[in-house]
């Protein structure tokens, strides 16, 4: 079991960026698949990125490819989310999840079985 605690989130203005973390508390973070999901109020916790267990392999969703960029460094059990060019829309909690049950990106909701609390983020137009 892991838990994973995000932070970075912030106010920032529109074409500006920022750096999401997620601490997770497992020594075997190498076992984990791990993604960045999204959410506005009232509507489903999106996909943003996913990232394989080694780091090699990243997939992201079409409204962030080329802005966002997932990495993780695994000697600090850290997995980040580098947002750039940030717009109006980005705007959300986003989350940090893990799954030990892929190797690979794992782009869906349901394939993930541990979850952080979620941090904010806020761009300003």
């Amino acid at each position: 079991q892991v838990q994973l605690v995000e932070s970075g989130g912030g106010l920032v203005q529109a074409g500006g960026s920022l750096r999401l973390s997620c601490a997770a508390s497992s020594r075997t973070f190498t076992s984990y698949a791990m993604g960045w999901f999204r959410q506005t109020p009232g509507k489903e916790r999106d996909f943003v990125a996913a990232i394989s267990r080694s780091g090699r392999i990243t997939r992201y969703a079409d409204s962030v490819k080329g802005r966002f960029t997932i990495s993780r460094d695994n000697a600090k059990n850290t997995l980040y989310l580098q947002m750039t060019s940030l717009k109006a829309e980005d705007t959300a909690v986003y989350y940090c999840a893990g799954t030990d049950r892929q190797l690979g990106p794992v782009l869906s909701r349901s394939g993930y079985d541990y979850w952080g609390q979620g941090t904010q983020v806020t761009v300003s137009s």
